[in-house]
């Protein structure tokens, strides 16, 4: 599972792996470590979560999980859904920007490089 944060947006991206494993037991998780030492880590998860009516984050200090609601999971999972979007309500400190989407492959790599990804839809547009 890919990470990106910028600004105030956080985006997931799912291998086809992955999000088999997340349709089966309703969780990811990785770990990105800064340092030797403990508590020089980030743990970040997406998780399927119950009735809530969206995405939802939930941090604490080196950690941070964005939570699914189990139907919108579901849906996501097994259809040709490229991704979930929705924002979490900071208060004050204004919104949240969440996408949760499928790794496509990459024009520009090699098979390789995009193992385990999900087949890019604009592929065969491109002419040599």
């Amino acid at each position: 599972m890919k990470l990106r944060i910028q600004g105030n947006s956080l985006r997931l991206r799912v291998s086809k792996s992955e999000l088999a494993r997340f349709a089966q037991t309703g969780e990811l998780e990785e770990t990105v470590f800064f340092g030797p030492q403990p508590g020089a880590e980030l743990v970040y998860a997406l998780i399927r979560d119950g009735d809530r009516p969206g995405l939802a984050v939930e941090a604490s200090p080196g950690r941070v999980k964005v939570l699914v609601p189990s139907a919108v999971a579901r849906a996501w999972a097994e259809s040709g859904q490229v991704g979930i979007s929705g924002a979490a309500d900071l208060g004050a400190r204004g919104a949240l920007s969440i996408l949760v989407e499928k790794d496509f492959a990459c024009i520009d790599r090699s098979d390789e490089e995009n193992a385990d990804t999900f087949p890019n839809p604009h592929a065969g547009a491109l002419a040599c």
